[in-house]
């Protein structure tokens, strides 16, 4: 029996070497016996922990990316939340750049998506407090501009990441200034009873 801190540490391990192998070589090339031939374990091992490269990668946008924004879920700290994605994916940028090239790519727009919709639907709660807006609603919301982030970010990875994240967040801000309060209000009058 494996005990959790062994198995964190193999799944750091695991991580650590898979990024490092996507440097330079495309995620559909490795295998697992390049895997675990570069970090020293065996086949077994990593069958233990993952059933495929696919799932440590999933595993590795969830471990390391999620951790780091958790404490950002709030209308004031939305655009640090934003800042730290761009940030996550500057400084991993062959892994996220590799990955938005292969069959991985679900896993990258999984991670943008889950991140982003969690802290967007934390600041539609916090708004709409005490307005009356069903929570079918309040997902559309989330949903509208959640997709709308996660294409602007691929976007920037597929041009180059060439746009400082600092300038693409002042442009968001003010883009998105009074906008979530706007829709909350819209669709808490259209379910509002007319007089």
């Amino acid at each position: 029996m494996i005990s959790l801190s062994n198995a964190i540490i193999t799944k750091n391990a695991l991580a650590h070497s898979l990024k490092g192998l996507m440097e330079h070589t495309p995620l559909n090339k490795i295998t697992v016996k390049h895997l675990v031939d570069d970090c020293g374990l065996n086949r077994q091992t990593f069958y233990y922990h993952f059933q495929d490269i696919f799932e440590l990668l999933g595993w590795i946008y969830t471990t390391e990316a999620l951790e780091s924004i958790a404490q950002y879920r709030s209308f004031n700290t939305w655009t640090d939340c934003f800042y730290r994605i761009f940030c996550y994916i500057e400084s991993n940028k062959a892994f996220c750049c590799n990955t938005l090239d292969s069959l991985g790519r679900n896993h990258l727009d999984a991670y943008l998506y889950s991140v982003t919709h969690d802290m967007i639907m934390g600041v539609i709660r916090e708004l709409s407090e005490g307005l009356e807006v069903s929570s079918t609603d309040k997902e559309f919301i989330a949903n509208f501009y959640t997709l709308a982030f996660t294409g602007l970010v691929i976007q920037w990875i597929r041009n180059g990441m060439k746009e400082p994240p600092k300038q693409i967040i002042e442009k968001l801000s003010e883009l998105l200034e009074g906008n979530f309060v706007k829709a909350l209000h819209t669709y808490g009058n259209k379910s509002a009873p007319s007089l």
